[in-house]
């Protein structure tokens, strides 16, 4: 009896039982890298500002020029800065929501599938933990893809237009080292403001067995409040849709800076992501996933 006693502790786990040790941050990475979404998301991370390159160079630019509606594909060619602002424009709608919500939803709800979470959950690893420890590898995860995104952007924009100082449409002129600082705010910005539809999905992704209803409700749902805040009639009612100041990383663009709707799309951004992150976690705290 007495052997037995010094093998477990007053909480009923063997004696050196840690729950903070188990399924740490590292081996839940190790364990997504070898995914074959993963691998998939970063090839297309790295294929896409090539395709694009491409794209602009085989397209005629007074084709491009006859659009008299000024945007950023209208200095995209002028250096490697003004290349990646394009890129970051162009998929911020659509490319990198789907990225966020592949990572977010679809790490819970396809073990589920599997049936693979039940054993996780085994070996012992707390509840909370193993789901917090999704949540950060999910984040580690979105963010590395929005700057690989950006540093394959960058470079291969770059060998194809040279490094030189930011463009604006507006005749704006920013210098080439503080168009680097303001690149970083507008990915802080981009990887908060995307926390949005990935705290979503990963909502979703504790409610279902389906990773496709998890991912593809949350894009569905991103998009249903994009095609709101087209409608003028909704009024101020549109300013506290989740995808009201997506593009509000473009203030950091003018001269001098406007912080108004970055300041209010970051905090609403968290808030939108806390909650969903709460409702998750409150979930999967009363989920069955032992049957």
């Amino acid at each position: 009896m007495s052997t037995t006693e010094q093998h477990v502790q007053p909480t009923g786990a063997v004696a050196g039982y840690r729950p903070e040790r188990t399924l740490r941050l590292s081996v839940e990475l190790r364990r997504q890298f070898k995914r074959r979404r993963t691998l998939g998301v970063l090839i297309a991370m790295v294929a896409l500002p090539l395709i694009l390159i491409a794209a602009l160079q085989l397209g005629g630019s007074e084709d491009a020029q006859s659009n008299s509606r000024i945007n950023l594909v209208d200095v995209a060619t002028d250096s490697a800065l003004n290349f990646t602002l394009f890129v970051l424009f162009a998929t911020t709608t659509f490319f990198l929501v789907v990225v966020y919500a592949l990572f977010f939803g679809d790490t819970v709800a396809s073990e589920a599938q599997w049936g693979s979470l039940r054993y996780t959950l085994a070996t012992p690893v707390p509840r909370m933990r193993l789901l917090r420890q999704k949540w950060y590898a999910a984040l580690v995860l979105s963010i590395g893809a929005l700057v690989t995104l950006t540093a394959v952007a960058l470079v291969a924009g770059g060998v194809a237009f040279g490094f030189d100082d930011i463009s604006t449409p507006v005749g704006v002129t920013i210098a080439q080292g503080d168009g680097l600082v303001r690149l970083l705010g507008m990915l802080g910005y981009l990887a908060v403001h995307l926390l949005v539809v990935g705290t979503l999905a990963f909502w979703f992704s504790t409610m279902t067995d389906a990773p496709l209803a998890a991912v593809g409700g949350a894009v569905f749902t991103m998009f249903v409040f994009a095609i709101l805040d087209q409608v003028e009639q909704l009024g101020a009612i549109r300013d506290w849709f989740p995808t009201a100041n997506e593009f509000a990383w473009t203030d950091l663009l003018q001269s001098p800076v406007d912080s108004g709707d970055l300041f209010r799309g970051v905090v609403q951004s968290l808030v939108y992501a806390a909650v969903f992150t709460a409702l998750g976690f409150r979930h999967f705290a009363g989920r069955d996933v032992t049957s």
